[in-house]
C-alpha cells in the first residue's frame, strides 16, 4: 500500500460568485474531516457575509490582496503574507481590490458550509 497520495484532480467547488475554489484534501474532496486544503482565486469585487467559523482557518496569499474584518478590525494581506484566523472569530472575507487574489486556505477541522456559520447576507 502507498504512503502517500498526488491530488491532481482537486473538487471544484460550485460557486455563484465568480470565486474558484479548487479542494485538494477535505470533506469535500477526499473525506477527509479534520483538515482542509484548497486553492482560492477571489476575482476583484468579490465578497463573502461574516461568518463566524467552528475552524481555525489558515490563509497564504500567493498573488493580489485579500481584505479580512476579523472581530471590527480590517486587515489586508498582499503577496507572501499569511495570517491564522482563529475559531470562533467573527470574519468576512473579501476582495475589494482591482486585481484578482490567488491564495491557499487551510481550515482545521476540515471547512464545511454548516461549521462556517455564515450570516444572512
Amino acid at each position: 500500500m502507498k504512503k502517500y497520495f498526488i491530488q491532481d484532480s482537486p473538487f471544484t467547488v460550485p460557486t455563484d460568485d465568480g470565486k474558484l475554489i479548487e479542494e485538494h484534501f477535505g470533506s469535500a474532496s477526499d473525506g477527509n474531516a479534520a483538515l482542509s486544503i484548497a486553492h482560492m482565486v477571489a476575482p476583484p469585487g468579490w465578497s463573502e457575509p461574516h461568518q463566524n467559523p467552528e475552524f481555525d482557518e489558515y490563509t497564504y496569499i500567493i498573488k493580489g490582496k485579500k481584505q479580512f474584518m476579523i472581530d471590527g478590525e480590517c486587515i489586508i494581506l498582499t503577496t507572501g503574507q499569511s495570517i491564522k484566523i482563529s475559531s470562533g472569530a467573527r470574519v468576512q472575507y473579501s476582495n475589494p481590490f482591482e486585481e484578482p487574489c490567488e491564495y491557499l486556505a487551510i481550515c482545521t477541522p476540515a471547512f464545511s458550509i454548516d461549521k462556517a456559520r455564515r450570516e444572512e447576507k
